[in-house]
């Protein structure tokens, strides 16, 4: 019968190997996952896009001409992907994170084809006079691609998408004459308040 002998103690010079082999552990870990999120989101740029959406909302509402209204907000979201390339660009570049490669192609190619589709969707909804779908639309395909993008970003990117498009569904639900306050809401309170948190929680 094989006799049983009993493990020799955990000497501190053992427990102390494994504590540092166990936080090298964790320090690959955490790195790899750094490494693959986009972290170079703005959150001074959302903010800076939350203050023009607030006032381009005031200015769409003054307008009587669809087709004027259409073409305020459309300057206001060519002016917000100027805003916001500009303010990701320069936090990559600060941080010395490449903007066209790893998890900020990853990112860029999720938003890409939601901004083309919302485009093009914008056309054919406004040639058929169906403006009061707009907001709902744009507010839930932001927020899509918000989403989408968000599992190569921080955290915070996909509860932001999560909200824009629960704003977006209540969009398509309220009356049409609701649409300018509601993207004021979306497009203006909430990236004012997730651009805040991200500027004190990831650094700008």
């Amino acid at each position: 019968m094989a006799s049983i002998h009993p493990l020799p103690p955990r000497t501190p010079e053992s427990v102390a190997l494994h504590d540092r082999a166990m936080d090298n552990l964790r320090f690959i870990r955490e790195t790899m996952e750094r490494a693959g999120r986009f972290t170079a989101v703005s959150g001074w740029g959302q903010i800076a896009i939350g203050v023009t959406a607030l006032g381009a909302a005031w200015i769409a509402a003054l307008q009587r001409d669809p087709a004027a209204w259409l073409l305020v907000w459309s300057a206001e979201a060519l002016l917000a992907l100027a805003i916001g390339t500009r303010a990701v660009a320069r936090k990559a570049r600060a941080a010395g994170m490449p903007l066209l490669s790893g998890p900020g192609r990853k990112v860029a190619l999720s938003l890409a084809p939601v901004l083309v589709a919302g485009a093009l969707l914008t056309a054919e909804l406004f040639s058929l006079g169906l403006l009061g779908t707009l907001p709902g639309l744009w507010l839930l395909l932001f927020g899509a691609g918000s989403v989408a993008a968000g599992a190569y970003s921080v955290p915070i990117v996909p509860v932001m998408g999560f909200s824009f498009m629960a704003l977006g569904a209540v969009a398509l639900l309220a009356p049409p004459a609701w649409g300018d306050a509601l993207m004021a809401l979306g497009f203006g309170g909430l990236n004012l308040l997730y651009g805040t948190l991200i500027a004190r929680r990831y650094g700008g």
